[in-house]
């Protein structure tokens, strides 16, 4: 289950409103009469006033929540502590001293929802991550082996679909969660401890939660629904009995419920689903800028009312923004109509968006407002990426890296559009590791020179040196070190 400074899930979806609804969480329904502007209580006169329940929603929605477990085989190797020494390591190789691989299986648990009859399941990235096999059990005790369709580590989403279905499964139905208001009822459907499938209820404590690190593209339903581990991928729940969201992290301090979880909402699913490409690729539309978010002080000096929106600081030459004629310098306030506060809004909000449709951007532009028309288009891969990994006597050897592409860089959740090589992984034990490279550092330069592409670094390493002067850009700072090999 993941957990923010100690996380764990949530779930929840939309209620009944008004004073009635706050009645139902107690389990009495109190018929107000008002006179003269105020609000007289008065005892239950029926039974249907006061047997209020939840059991029809559930009745409706529980099946489609189903248990998923996991298994996962790690294998190890333990070092003998007399040739850990780097003398042995650097004679006879990083596997020195190693005894033969032993491994560990690892079981865990979590929810899921059944979103199509056929048993296509969504859940959380997190929940299946890693795992070798992965079993589907619906609160019936069917079972049934299932594949991933898709993980989605930017939204912390996966799907999955469940094998050898020979019949229609329960299935539950999206609902737009951009209708949600903070105090609707939610229910919070999932498998906490693996204790079995427990529903708890709640209401929205607020929307559009974002600085929370969960995920690059974290917009969060925040519910005080009780989660707990276990839960994560379950379904939140509205009160006509569809889905608004999944279940993602609860913040604690201690692992349990605290009454502070985080949903990531149905329209990212709905993204997701609508994503999918035939053979298994997701694919989403780009923006082609990006920006910070409005200070006080920024916008004071835009002759702002508020702060509010998106400092546009970057526009990529002939992307979707550029075409739509936003400029550096505007502030995007909505889009289709939505307001963005911050540029993590501003991704999701492109981000649920479907390609090949047109959104409306409303912008601020020399102290005022204008709209302009959005054609969304997915990233373009130029140039080709070209994975290689790295090998050799070099520093750089054990990494994997590619060319930097605005698809690339809109997997990898980077913001910037500048050509480059980056790396993508780093092999444990090797030089690349020991000089403490990280998957997202983009080489800048290798003894002077400046390699645009992968074809120009390997170039630059294949000439032979003692020394390497080298170059990293990491979080928008470079770094320069010096390397005897």
């Amino acid at each position: 289950m993941r957990r923010i400074g100690n996380t764990t899930t949530t779930a929840f979806g939309r209620g009944w409103r008004g004073l009635a609804g706050v009645a139902v969480v107690f389990g009495l329904a109190a018929t107000l009469t008002l006179s003269a502007g105020a609000a007289e209580r008065r005892i239950p006169e029926s039974e249907n006033e006061v047997r209020l329940s939840f059991a029809p929603l559930v009745r409706k929605a529980a099946p489609a929540v189903v248990n998923i477990y996991t298994r996962r085989v790690r294998r190890s190797r333990q070092a003998v502590p007399l040739f850990d020494d780097p003398f042995f390591r650097r004679f006879f190789g990083e596997g020195f001293g190693l005894d033969q691989p032993r491994e560990r299986v690892q079981n865990s648990l979590g929810s899921g929802v059944i979103v199509r009859a056929d048993g296509l399941v969504v859940t959380n990235n997190h929940v299946i991550e890693g795992a070798d096999e992965i079993k589907v059990i619906l609160n019936d005790r069917r079972q049934f082996e299932a594949s991933v369709v898709v993980t989605d580590e930017r939204t912390d989403l996966a799907v999955l679909k469940a094998l050898d279905v020979d019949a229609e499964l329960p299935s539950m139905q999206l609902e737009d969660s951009d209708e949600l208001e903070v105090g609707d009822l939610v229910l919070a459907i999932g498998n906490p401890f693996g204790v079995g499938q427990t529903v708890t209820s709640g209401i929205v404590s607020a929307l559009a939660r974002t600085q929370l690190g969960v995920s690059d593209l974290s917009f969060f339903i925040q519910t005080d629904a009780a989660i707990n581990p276990g839960n994560s991928g379950g379904a939140l729940v509205s009160m006509d009995g569809n889905l608004v969201g999944i279940n993602t992290a609860i913040f604690s301090k201690s692992g349990g419920s605290h009454g502070i979880g985080f949903a990531t909402p149905s329209n990212m699913v709905h993204s997701i689903l609508v994503g999918l490409t035939d053979d298994g690729r997701l694919i989403r539309p780009w923006f082609g800028a990006w920006g910070q978010r409005v200070s006080p002080e920024i916008a004071s000096s835009l002759a702002m009312e508020r702060p509010t929106g998106v400092l546009i600081n970057e526009v990529y030459p002939d992307g979707p923004a550029a075409r739509a004629d936003l400029r550096v310098g505007d502030v995007v306030l909505a889009v289709s109509g939505h307001e963005v506060d911050d540029p993590t809004a501003l991704r999701f909000r492109i981000a649920t968006l479907p390609v090949g449709e047109t959104a409306s951007l409303r912008i601020w532009r020399q102290a005022h407002e204008a709209t302009l028309s959005l054609s969304l288009a997915p990233p373009p891969e130029d140039p080709p990426r070209d994975v290689t990994e790295i090998g050799g006597r070099n520093p750089f050897s054990g990494a994997t890296v590619a060319n930097m592409s605005p698809a690339l860089a809109e997997e990898l959740g980077l913001d910037r559009f500048g050509a480059g090589v980056t790396v993508l992984d780093i092999r444990a034990g090797s030089a690349a590791a020991r000089l403490r490279l990280q998957a997202g550092d983009v080489i800048v330069s290798v003894n002077g020179e400046e390699p645009g592409i992968v074809d120009e670094l390997d170039a630059a390493l294949a000439r032979p040196a003692e020394r390497w002067r080298i170059a990293i850009e990491r979080d928008g700072r470079v770094r320069r070190l010096v390397v005897e090999l």
